[in-house]
């Protein structure tokens, strides 16, 4: 079993040590970290600080020397964002932070996505993303959408202020086989069930 000193990046290592308690997730992530090649953990590394520009470069550089884009996404990005995620569940760091990470890792899945696309990957699911109808925030929902076209799921983003209406026409449209919905006020959260409500009535219509 590897050993946190198999990890041949000490920034991680520093940050594993200090910021992952539980043993299942320590045990997890360096079986993660301790076999990835060198160049792949500065990915790593760059999305765990934040460091979008060198995101950008290390994965074009990755690319230039050989490296497959699944294998960049893989051990390089998302293997980044799993310490950001534990990181914000513990309070370690925030919204602003957890923000520079995302942005970061999208400068590097901006090279990997076409390249994917492009060799036919299928995706695992298609989904329809959208903040509800009256409310116009967007971070949370950006975020769950990097996190997911990360995982392999192709993402619609019908963006913000979207109705039932256009949740139901996109679903049906793409065939898309998962919805998210997003809302940040109080007062906009129970436009989600509205929204549910008029999917199961657009069900019964059809049939």
């Amino acid at each position: 079993m590897a050993e946190l000193a198999d990890i041949p990046n000490e920034f991680i290592r520093n940050e594993l040590d200090e910021f992952v308690e539980r043993v299942d997730e320590r045990t997890e992530l360096i079986g993660l970290y301790a076999p990835a090649a060198p160049h792949l953990l500065e990915i790593a590394a760059a999305i765990i600080s934040g460091r979008h520009h060198d995101a950008d470069r290390m994965t074009t550089e990755a690319l230039a020397g050989g490296t497959g884009a699944l294998e960049i996404m893989d051990d390089g990005l998302i293997a980044g964002m799993a310490l950001v995620g534990i990181k914000f569940r513990e309070n370690f760091i925030f919204v602003p932070e957890v923000l520079a990470c995302a942005r970061a890792m999208k400068s590097g899945m901006a090279h990997i996505e076409p390249i994917l696309s492009a060799s036919g990957v299928k995706p695992l699911a298609r989904v329809i993303m959208g903040t509800v109808k009256g409310d116009l925030h967007d971070i949370g929902k950006n975020l769950c959408i990097m996190m997911m076209r990360g995982a392999g799921f192709e993402v619609i983003d019908l963006g913000v202020d979207t109705s039932a209406d256009e949740f139901i026409e996109a679903v049906q449209e793409h065939k898309a086989s998962l919805l998210g919905m997003s809302a940040l006020l109080t007062t906009t959260m129970p436009n989600m069930g509205h929204t549910i409500e008029a999917f199961i009535d657009s069900i019964c219509v059809t049939t």
